[in-house]
């Protein structure tokens, strides 16, 4: 067990994938200065109900159990003025308990889960490397700076879910199955989903 600074967000963040953030707030603007200065990273957590951003008389919002330990690889400042940080996934941790600071910053007691071992790319799961693939060629994908072991399926599926269009309850849950066989095929499940929505 270790204590963590949170980040709390509406967004899944699963190890390998990346996300790009906007930071306003005090209290996050020196996060990432510590994080940047102290060669360090801190949890995402989902929000499962509440606000991402500070108010006034409100309590800490109901975060879920499991999160991911998220380091920052690239900053810079942005048009409109914010910092933009991007942050990948390290690791799956488990929150035991948290509280938030005096500046409003939230920390847990987190356990930081053992990470998955690589896995095989199985014949059955080549159709997700194809759309993988697709999707590496959409700009916004390109702004990330993705490095994948194609041949890990740990990776490519966690990449995948990281990037594919569904509700975060749908992310979560698949941030939960710690078997990549069971994984994979709710993967595929939400893959075809999507498939009959555009059909």
């Amino acid at each position: 067990m270790t204590e963590m600074p949170l980040f709390p967000l509406g967004s899944v963040l699963f190890p390998c994938g990346r996300l790009p953030l906007q930071i306003f707030e005090r209290r996050y603007l020196d996060l990432v200065r510590d994080c940047l200065k102290n060669d360090t990273g801190f949890g995402m957590a989902w929000i499962v109900r509440g606000q991402e951003v500070a108010q006034p008389g409100v309590g800490l919002p109901n975060l879920g159990e499991f999160g991911t330990y998220a380091r920052i690889v690239d900053w810079d400042s942005l048009p409109n003025g914010l910092l933009g940080v991007t942050i990948e996934g390290q690791d799956i941790i488990r929150i035991h308990e948290c509280h938030a600071r005096a500046d409003q910053l939230v920390v847990g007691n987190v356990e930081i889960l053992e990470p998955a071992a690589s896995a095989p790319i199985l014949e059955e799961w080549d159709s997700m490397l194809d759309v993988l693939s697709s999707l590496e060629v959409h700009p916004h994908v390109l702004s990330l700076g993705l490095n994948i072991d194609r041949t890990d399926a740990w990776q490519v599926g966690r990449t995948l879910a990281q990037l594919l269009p569904v509700e975060e309850p749908l992310k979560y849950e698949l941030l939960q199955i710690d078997e990549v066989a069971p994984f994979m095929e709710r993967l595929d499940q939400l893959l075809n989903m999507l498939g009959g929505m555009d059909a």
